[in-house]
């Protein structure tokens, strides 16, 4: 299997960046002794080469197969280095467009051509800049790392939130919301245990699950059931599925050229099972009526539904809405967040909360009092956190588990505790 065209363009690219950068390292290193210029050229190049090489190998390889959180550790140093060096680069770009337009204006002006360079703190401009670029890669790459410590440091966010028609009898109802779980990157039993104690010391009346419990495949949970198979509450747990749910983008051996997969959906099959044997209620465009003190709630949970192409739509609301519209509350479960804003705002205002998550916060962020950021607002409207919009709310869930990237910055894993008053 050769390499396509857009890889070679992407290996072209990296190895342009890396000498770009090198430039600047080379820089800072002139005047050191040898020893210390070589080792660190040695290191520079032993480092980048062994990522394009890798790189290189990745249609050989059977990549897919590979150990889940190997796959994450090595995916993960690979982006943050690629991602410092672009970071490093913007710097340098920056000090190469001044030094080109002073450059221009020398040639048009004489009188310029003694123009000084500029001193920050006894380094030129361009030292300066230099370094002040591999300091904020560097940096970058730092605070990646540092970020593999907290994917297992779970915090509970708990609220309170007031609906003027909710029953009587469920005032007072506390709701425990997880997601995202994605069991196949997990490696650590310990810490995971400590996440789902937490979980049962919330006491919580209800439990609810947005989707993605796996990544790919529904055996990534064979080693996790009895552990997850803990949770309970009062009132029962129940779940849906998420968009890593349906095995979309796992490449099945006997997938056809229109898409199809039989392996896919006996997965799909095996992965609802997984939902039943841990005793969770796995809601599939459907309801359950919810009753305490002779009065009534409604649950609602769809399947995967996003306004983004890119994300399956496998979602009706329309068949999980049915029964309902005489129960004066509801509840409803939707993995994918965008599917607020698209749907259920304008087509369901009788829907009071609806419990999302899909996004993680992209697991790196800042959440600091009078500050709260992340790339992922630049994906998504609501991303993190609560919102609302006239009488109904949407909460985000920050996710449980991680993917991709294993860590996380800023942005650490979620249980949600939401009491209802």
């Amino acid at each position: 299997m050769r390499p396509g065209l857009n890889s070679i363009f992407l290996i072209i690219f990296l190895l342009l960046l890396d000498i770009y950068v090198f430039q600047a390292v080379r820089a800072m290193v002139y005047m050191s002794l040898p020893r210390v210029r070589n080792i660190t050229y040695i290191i520079y190049w032993t480092i980048s080469i062994s990522c394009l090489v890798i790189l290189i190998l990745l249609p050989f390889i059977n990549w897919h197969n590979w150990p889940a959180p190997l796959k994450s550790y090595m995916m993960a140093i690979f982006i943050g280095l690629v991602l410092a060096k672009l970071l490093a680069a913007v710097f340098l770009l920056v000090d190469d467009l001044r030094r080109g337009v002073l450059w221009i204006i020398r040639q048009f002006a004489p009188a310029a051509t003694n123009m000084p360079e500029g001193v920050v703190s006894g380094l030129s401009r361009s030292q300066f800049l230099n370094r002040l670029g591999l300091i904020a890669g560097g940096s970058l790459f730092a605070t990646l790392v540092y970020g593999f410590s907290n994917k297992y440091n779970y915090r509970v966010h708990k609220l309170k939130i007031a609906f003027k028609n909710l029953p009587a009898s469920f005032k007072g109802l506390r709701v425990l919301q997880i997601s995202d779980i994605h069991s196949g990157s997990f490696a650590n039993r310990e810490a995971v245990q400590k996440g789902v104690d937490l979980i049962n010391a919330q006491k919580a009346d209800l439990v609810l699950f947005t989707g993605d419990l796996v990544n790919d495949r529904a055996d990534e949970m064979a080693q996790w059931m009895e552990m997850f198979s803990q949770i309970k509450a009062p009132m029962g747990v129940y779940s849906t599925l998420g968009n890593h749910d349906y095995g979309d983008y796992y490449p099945w051996p006997d997938k056809t050229p229109n898409g199809y997969s039989a392996l896919r959906e006996e997965n799909l099959e095996k992965l609802k099972g997984v939902h039943k044997d841990l005793g969770w209620k796995l809601m599939m465009n459907e309801n359950v009526i919810l009753e305490k003190g002779g009065e009534q709630i409604a649950l609602l949970g769809v399947e995967n539904w996003s306004a983004i192409k890119r994300f399956p739509r496998y979602g009706d609301l329309k068949r999980a809405y049915e029964g309902t519209s005489h129960i004066p509350f509801k509840i409803l479960l939707s993995h994918d967040p965008t599917h607020w804003d698209a749907q259920i705002r304008t087509e369901y205002p009788d829907i009071a909360l609806t419990l999302a998550g899909h996004t993680h916060g992209m697991q790196f962020g800042i959440e600091i009092p009078g500050l709260k950021w992340s790339p992922a607002q630049y994906f998504y409207k609501e991303w993190a956190g609560l919102y609302k919009e006239g009488e109904q709310r949407l909460y985000v869930n920050r996710g449980f588990g991680f993917l991709g990237y294993p860590g996380r910055v800023g942005v650490l894993p979620e249980i949600t505790v939401i009491d209802l008053v």
